[in-house]
């Protein structure tokens, strides 16, 4: 067996960033994730979480859900019944978070759609370049699904227009005649 080329996993030291920049990108970055975990422990366990933290650059951040005041007061007095308004409160933090959490799938979707679209249009691109019939045999299953979709849209998109162009030539060719 051969010497190890890399060191491989160690355990970096904790301790103190000195360069300011490197400093306020890591807390950056941190605070991302802190911020995605504990959106993750809300959706997943239905708890209520609230962060305060400062940066050092002497900048407050937080994260509450559903609400400060409903996090501030159960954490005073964990036994304490909830007021109606802030329960009311924290139905709508959770709804607003389910509605927006809803909205994010349906856009991530959409982006992964233009992404296969882009990816099967530079694939296009280049086919185009080696000669259209011989590539097309090479597809693979998902592939032809790809083409078949973008064929399809195609040809629909060529009808649309065919369409306009008919229904404009006929109702330019009505109004001369009914001037003549």
């Amino acid at each position: 067996m051969e010497g190890k080329k890399t060191k491989g996993c160690q355990k970096i030291p904790m301790r103190k960033i000195e360069n300011m920049v490197a400093l306020l990108t890591t807390f950056s970055k941190r605070r991302e994730d802190l911020y995605k975990k504990a959106s993750e422990l809300v959706t997943e366990c239905d708890a209520d979480i609230g962060i305060m933290m400062i940066s050092p650059a002497g900048k407050p951040h937080s994260f509450f859900h559903p609400t400060a005041d409903a996090i501030v007061s159960r954490f005073q007095n964990p036994d304490m019944q909830l007021s109606q308004g802030i329960r009311l409160d924290m139905i709508t933090a959770r709804n607003k978070v389910n509605q927006l959490k809803n909205k994010l799938e349906e856009l991530d979707v959409v982006e992964d759609v233009a992404i296969a679209r882009i990816n099967f249009y530079d694939q296009m691109a280049e086919v185009g370049q080696k000669g259209w019939w011989e590539s097309i045999e090479q597809l693979n299953a998902d592939e032809v699904i790809i083409f078949e979709a973008w064929l399809s849209d195609t040809c629909s998109k060529m009808r649309h227009h065919l369409n306009q162009s008919e229904n404009g030539a006929s109702s330019s060719l009505g109004r001369e005649s009914f001037r003549v």
